[in-house]
């Protein structure tokens, strides 16, 4: 790869926060563990600045060609993961800092209940939700990866929000 080193470092500092929490949102369920999801961005950052000599822009926004890698590398880490053994840990040389048994499994329930709430919206409205709330883009930049103007991105927003909030009160009535 040529180029100039401090562009480099510049497209990688803007690119790279919101590749990680993407790949979290998308990975999470994955052992549960983010270091999967953090490796899993940083081979997309990889990706990226292999791909740009072969980049041309054909009036799509930049972030489109960037998740595209990432949903890619998403799928192969996805793949991998179900071939995967489940690996243990070794012995620990101090005490266990991390949260206890019960702060765990309530943060897995909540986290779990809050993705089948997610995989219970149409795609649009769940890629919608994951890019601006998970990966944090501005309305702007999420209007340019889906095609929508920033407007439509925010009604289109507090619509699934809404929705959202409607399903997880017939859940807590039911």
């Amino acid at each position: 790869m040529q180029g100039d080193p401090a562009a480099v470092e510049s497209l990688i500092g803007r690119v790279r926060p919101m590749i990680v929490r993407y790949c979290r949102a998308r990975l999470g369920r994955v052992s549960g563990q983010y270091h999967i999801a953090d490796d899993v961005a940083q081979e997309v950052c990889i990706a990226v600045l292999g791909a740009l000599p072969r980049y041309r822009d054909m009036g799509r926004p930049f972030a489109s060609f960037v998740f595209g890698i990432a949903s890619h590398k998403i799928a192969d880490a996805l793949r991998s993961a179900i071939r995967a053994a489940v690996p243990t840990e070794d012995l620990p040389d101090g005490p266990d800092e991390r949260p206890g048994p019960e702060e765990t499994v309530v943060r897995y329930i909540e986290a779990e209940r809050a993705r089948d709430l997610l995989d219970r919206l149409p795609d649009h409205q769940r890629e919608l939700v994951l890019l601006r709330v998970v990966a944090g883009l501005s309305a702007e930049e999420t209007g340019n990866v889906l095609g929508m103007s920033a407007g439509a991105v925010r009604v289109a927003q507090h619509r699934a929000i809404a929705r959202l909030r409607a399903m997880a009160s017939e859940e807590s009535i039911a």
